[in-house]
Parts: C-alpha cells; structure tokens; sequence
C-alpha cells in the first residue's frame, strides 16, 4: 500500500529540528517548491509508436527482401534444371524449357 500523508501537511521534507527551531522563535519557515511540470506531453509518448511502427515497416521491408531473394533463388533452381533437362515433351507437344546456348 503508497504511503499518503495526511490532508494539511503542506511539507513533509522539513526537518523536524528546523521546524521547532521555527516554531520556538516565531521565524517563518520558507518553502521553496521547484515545479518540473511541463506543458503538454512528454515526448516518450510521442517516440514510442513511431518506433513501433518503424521497427513494423522495416519488418515489413525485410519479408519483402527474403521473399525476392527465396523467388530469385527459385528462378535460377528452375533455369538450372530447364537446361539439363532438355525438352519436355507430353504427348507430341514438346516443350523447350531453355534456349540452347549455339
């Protein structure tokens, strides 16, 4: 469970000893209150779905590039296999898979 002070303690931090100290001689006690608020939002919340989406697009880019590379590797699978082959024929229609090299 968060510890929560009290309604009406204006300053927790005081040291108790400055405070009697205060407090017996009549001196104001001064507090001084650095605010780190800032105006509008913080740039994590603005830097966080562009790096999602950044990291998304180039995982995007990278299954495009391995899927040229596996069909470039097919392509040449084929051609490699077309030219020891020779010409498919099925039932009188031949078919010449690769030009012959003369």
């Amino acid at each position: 469970m968060a510890h929560r002070d009290p309604p009406g303690i204006i300053a927790p931090h005081i040291p108790a000893d400055a405070y009697r100290r205060a407090e017996a001689t009549g001196q104001p006690v001064v507090i001084v209150v650095h605010t780190t608020d800032q105006e509008g939002r913080p740039l994590r919340h603005y830097l966080v779905p562009l790096v999602i989406a950044g990291a998304a697009a180039l995982g995007g880019w990278g299954l495009v590039a391995a899927l040229c590379a596996l069909l470039d590797a097919a392509a040449h699978t084929v051609t490699v296999i077309a030219q020891t082959a020779g010409p498919i024929g099925i039932g009188g229609v031949t078919l010449r898979l690769a030009r012959p090299k003369n």
